[in-house]
């Protein structure tokens, strides 16, 4: 058998040496090329058995890559300096720059449409100012992009593939894999200089005559990519940046989407400051699946959340910001413990859910009622079952080029590497400029899972480049990792581990998950946003007692004993852990049904609505707690120097006299040295009874505002006054208030006396 070895460079004292797998003693052989023309090199190889390894000599760019030729390639092989492979087709050759391509298509792009442009080439050496060096790469066009003439632009990232086809419903799927191929109808994608100005893009333009309704593709990728069934290096691929999957999931065919359809009603939405959120965590699915009040078609769905917001029930309850758990498509069907976060599309929208535009319209509406909306994204990893990203490329890694190991919930995504970054970074911009929505949350951003280097990256893209200023970068970084600040307000917030754990402790009266006690160390600590742990700002703390990932407050305690498994019991360390929440430095996040008292364990979505919300006493103190915190400056100030600047001061700890070796805490705050929005917190998470002196500091007339069984705000939202019988007159200092087990209190300033 003769095997004939094409390669594309242009020197003639190459050599060829190849030696046979099979045999114990390597011994090589030497050839040298036979011929040459415009595009390179052959050589001839006679080899009498089916498979052999080789390797070329003196070759500028060629980092001495061992390649292996089986049988199933053919007779004729081609290869390139700078990849490992061995093609069974020649190699397209590259058409120019795409730039280029950009440049024909550039006044057709709407502008609601997001094409992809991430270049991070520019910041190896270091994140730079602002002015830095330009991205190489314009726009890199990835996806399929429909054009204002109703053609699409499709475009797939592969920097080792010999030749790429699109084949869809428009040309009746044909591509070389069809069981009754048609060249004729085969549509090529051109190969162009990208990122990094390597070959790596592939590009076509479907003329709008070629389009139907509803376009269905695939890209049939050959060479570069690892062995199929057949043992041949092609493959089917499914598009990295499509926006929705369509209707058969067996063969999971990637749909077009045009996210111009959609005709936003608010245009002038502003995302509101972190520091004045009231994050609500809410599974779509879970959210109203069961509601009796919600249409039966409707439930689990965008448009049973949709619903919810259009009857009031955020705006009543004072939420302010709703944290979408994964909305990307992802193979396991939706249920009480399917979380979504096995992802196989991450610029996809999960069908279960809606369509594309629902999700849209979701968004809209929340904007319309004064809610933001932030999506949980899941980089670290992808679903083991179905992912577009798995043997995409072919590389030394399990997976391919877009993986580098794994992780407890599957493989990891290899987000150190740049071109991988790019993409990410793209996917989120896609979905900030098509949906508009405000911001992220990024699931298990520990540096074992997730490059940190990405994430300071993705923020310079989308912030500081200005893409979108105010976007809302948050992370669950557990255990909390401090290099994710930066400069505290302009770092990513994270999900306060410090608080949930120290408070679950408290709570339960016992240890949290083997290694947080319930002690009073670091109590003061993680109520000024963990800023002895890791945060620089209170916008780096989002506090949280329950979570999709964590039992509720309910189902937590009950597990300590019969004496905390009463539902009166379970009721009040339910009360304690949200008003701790709803008052420490830092800002809040509920997990939905909690404003419910929902006993459920960790990873469960679904819950039992209550039939009449206005006789319902704890979602009713929940609202009102969650109202005053809205209210009053005093419960969510914002700062990296609080107590420092006179703002805020412990007046109880269990380093103070007051207080001293218990588990009771308490602060006083001036947020703008204006009497009137002083406040004071108390808290006692003892199991007994705590009597302390009480330093207020300023004279007159103090309101409890709230406690543990009621909320009681002044006029117009409640009815409190200095003549309730539970307001405190004091000269400064109240002497032996008694402090109840399992308790906490807000108070008020509200008016001088006559003594003073």
């Amino acid at each position: 058998m003769e095997v004939t070895i094409h390669l594309r460079a242009n020197r003639e004292n190459i050599k060829l040496e190849y030696w046979h797998t099979h045999r114990y003693r390597r011994q090589i052989h030497q050839v040298g090329p036979v011929g040459a023309d415009q595009e390179g090199l052959w050589f001839k190889v006679g080899a009498g058995p089916s498979s052999f390894n080789f390797r070329f000599s003196n070759l500028d760019g060629d980092p001495g890559f061992e390649r292996f030729y089986g049988n199933y390639l053919g007779r004729e092989v081609w290869c390139l300096p700078d990849q490992p492979d061995v093609y069974s087709v020649k190699p397209a050759t590259v058409k120019g720059h795409a730039n280029q391509f950009y440049q024909q298509i550039r006044p057709l792009g709407p502008e609601e449409l997001y094409l992809p442009e991430t270049d991070i080439s520019y910041l190896r050496e270091g994140i730079p100012p602002q002015s830095g060096k330009k991205q190489s790469l314009e726009k890199s066009m990835l996806g399929a992009n429909v054009l204002k003439d109703d053609s699409i632009i499709f475009g797939l990232f592969h920097p080792r593939a010999a030749q790429v086809y699109l084949t869809g419903n428009f040309n009746d799927w044909q591509c070389p894999a069809h069981s009754r191929p048609n060249s004729e109808k085969f549509l090529p994608l051109d190969l162009y200089q990208g990122y990094y100005d390597h070959r790596n893009l592939w590009l076509l333009r479907l003329p709008a005559d070629q389009v139907r309704e509803k376009v269905e593709y695939l890209f049939y990728v050959v060479g570069g990519v690892p062995l199929d069934g057949n043992r041949r290096p092609e493959r089917y691929l499914h598009d990295p940046m499509t926006r929705s999957y369509g209707g058969d999931y067996s063969r999971n065919p990637s749909l077009v989407v045009d996210p111009t359809s959609y005709r936003w009603k608010v245009d002038n939405w502003k995302t509101p400051n972190l520091s004045d959120l009231i994050i609500y965590e809410m599974n779509v699915y879970g959210f109203t699946e069961g509601d009796s009040d919600i249409p039966l078609e409707e439930q689990g769905k965008f448009s049973g959340v949709i619903r919810r917001i259009k009857n009031g029930y955020f705006k009543d309850l004072g939420i302010n910001a709703l944290g979408l758990m994964p909305t990307s498509e992802a193979p396991s069907l939706q249920g009480p413990t399917a979380l979504g976060y096995d992802p196989c599309g991450f610029a996809s929208i999960e069908r279960d859910f809606g369509t594309t535009e629902e999700f849209r319209e979701l968004v809209d509406t929340a904007h319309q009622h004064g809610i933001a909306v932030l999506l949980d994204l899941v980089f670290n990893h992808t679903s083991n079952t179905f992912n577009p990203l798995w043997d995409a490329i072919s590389d030394s890694n399990p997976g391919g080029f877009y993986f580098s190991g794994g992780t407890p919930w599957g493989n990891r995504v290899a987000t150190e590497r740049e071109e991988v970054q790019d993409y990410l970074i793209d996917v989120t911009k896609l979905l900030l400029k098509e949906y508009r929505v405000d911001g992220f949350r990024f699931d298990a951003t520990h540096s074992s899972w997730m490059d940190h280097n990405f994430l300071r990256r993705l923020q310079y893209e989308v912030r500081d480049r200005g893409f979108k200023p105010d976007c809302i970068l948050i992370v669950e970084n557990l255990p909390n990792e401090s290099d994710l600040n930066l400069e505290g307000w302009n770092g990513f917030a994270q999900w306060n581990d410090p608080f949930h754990d120290k408070i679950k402790a408290l709570l339960r009266e016992g240890v949290y998950q083997d290694w947080v006690d319930d002690s009073p160390e670091h109590l003061g600590d993680v109520f000024y946003f963990s800023r002895k742990f890791y945060a620089l700002h209170t916008n780096n703390a989002i506090n949280y007692s329950e979570s999709h990932d964590e039992n509720s407050v309910p189902f937590e305690v009950a597990t300590d004993g019969p004496f905390l498994q009463t539902e009166s019991a379970k009721e009040r360390k339910a009360r304690l852990g949200l008003m701790a929440t709803l008052t420490a430095l830092g800002q809040p996040m509920l997990y939905m049904g909690q404003e419910f008292n929902v006993d459920r364990p960790r990873n469960r979505v679904q819950f039992t609505w209550p039939d009449d919300l206005s006789k319902h006493q704890f979602y009713q103190w929940v609202k009102g707690l969650i109202n005053l915190r809205r209210r009053y400056p005093g419960l969510r100030m914002s700062g990296s120097n609080l107590a420092e600047e006179g703002k805020f001061q412990f007046i109880v700890g269990p380093w103070l006299e007051q207080g001293k070796g218990r588990s009771v805490i308490g602060w006083r705050v001036d947020p703008n040295g204006e009497p009137w929005e002083r406040m004071v917190v108390l808290f006692n998470f003892e199991p007994y009874d705590i009597t302390v002196d009480i330093d207020f500091g300023s004279p007159g007339k103090w309101l409890k505002l709230a406690d543990i069984d009621r909320v009681n705000d002044i006029a117009p939202l409640g009815a409190n006054s200095v003549q309730d019988q539970a307001t405190i007159d004091t000269r400064g200092n109240f002497e032996g208030f008694t402090l109840p087990s399992s308790s906490g209190f807000v108070y008020k300033w509200e008016r001088e006396t006559s003594y003073q």
